[in-house]
């Protein structure tokens, strides 16, 4: 009994510890949409296969790092695609402000029969509406 007593105290006294502690949970990045500019489609799928899809995507300054896809499920054969990146939005980091084309590949499973249709995130336009680059692929 002694021992559980001894133990909670020290339990006790390290989460005390550890929640006095200053810590710096300031956040020096974002997280961003990126726009594509184009998606290297091939002419046609074959089921049970996994494709390399080379997203060509845009960096817009040098403190934005691709982070990955997320890519929704609309219908069966139907998905959306946004790239995802981070961006510093440290202060003393000094980004340069040219735009820059970047490549990165999507592994996509073909489980699906008929025709896969994808829109890949392109930005907004003049009225803030999201556009898309859309591309359709038959299954053979």
């Amino acid at each position: 009994m002694m021992k559980k007593v001894i133990a909670l105290f020290v339990f006790i006294g390290i989460a005390s510890s550890l929640s006095s502690c200053d810590l710096d949970d300031g956040q020096n990045f974002q997280f961003t949409t990126l726009r594509v500019v184009e998606a290297k489609m091939p002419e046609f799928f074959e089921l049970n296969r996994t494709y390399d899809i080379e997203v060509t995507y845009e960096r817009h300054n040098g403190c934005v790092f691709f982070e990955g896809f997320d890519v929704t499920k609309t219908g069966d054969t139907d998905r959306d695609v946004v790239v995802i990146g981070t961006e510093i939005i440290d202060e003393n980091t000094a980004c340069t402000l040219a735009i820059q084309e970047s490549t990165a590949v999507l592994r996509f499973n073909v489980i699906f029969t008929g025709e896969y249709h994808f829109r890949f995130y392109a930005g907004n336009d003049n009225e803030d509406n999201a556009t898309y680059i859309e591309y359709t692929v038959p299954v053979n």
